[in-house]
């Protein structure tokens, strides 16, 4: 017997048959009270535990049509919309037999061990295939970029040969900064260093 002041809060656990006729074993919870303006009602054609007698019944037949509608994936991504559904019919079918449902909840949903593998497996080999797919743009992504390095070098070497040969003055004159660069490198550093003109690059009168 159910006290009408101390609503009670079972858990029922259903097997059923969805879309792709795979097996989904679903746990709802329920929070559920008689209609007391209907009391004597409820105990005459159903007896003290009428919720005993209805509820079990009602959430099997309701849990059973809704999951039906969706295929596995559909119940993993579309939960809130099942959840929604199941609160909704059972609401609808326990007033028939003037029980209120406070709350309806699904508090777990699982597979048959083949097929959570078989979805495990899905999900690796996926993260498997992407990592591949990684692999394989960054390898051309720095393939690219060494194609595009050595276009730069081959276009700076033409340039430099044109110069050498369009100016004679050009080697002269990349000495002198190349020289200038080992000057301020020195002059940076905590030992003293002597060079000499020649070890500086700075024979520019050199006849070739």
């Amino acid at each position: 017997m159910t006290d009408p002041s101390n609503p009670t809060y079972p858990v029922f656990r259903r097997n059923a048959t969805i879309l792709d006729l795979q097996m989904v074993n679903i746990t709802v919870r329920v929070l559920s009270r008689p209609r007391v303006n209907d009391l004597a009602e409820i105990y005459r054609t159903l007896g003290q535990d009428y919720d005993e007698r209805v509820l079990p019944s009602i959430i099997n037949e309701v849990a059973k049509s809704v999951v039906a509608q969706f295929n596995a994936s559909q119940l993993i991504t579309q939960r809130d919309r099942v959840s929604r559904l199941v609160r909704e019919n059972l609401i609808k079918r326990a007033a028939r037999f003037n029980i209120v449902l406070d709350d309806v909840s699904i508090v777990h949903m699982a597979f048959s061990p083949e097929f959570t593998q078989a979805v495990e497996a899905k999900q690796i080999a996926q993260q498997e295939a992407q990592r591949a797919a990684f692999v394989v743009d960054r390898a051309i992504q720095e393939k690219q970029s060494i194609i595009v390095k050595a276009e730069g070098e081959a276009r700076s070497a033409e340039l430099i040969g044109e110069a050498i040969k369009n100016k004679p003055g050009f080697i002269e004159l990349r000495k002198i900064e190349v020289a200038r660069e080992i000057a301020t490198v020195i002059s940076r550093s905590s030992n003293r260093v002597m060079l000499d003109a020649d070890t500086l690059l700075l024979n520019v009168s050199e006849q070739k």
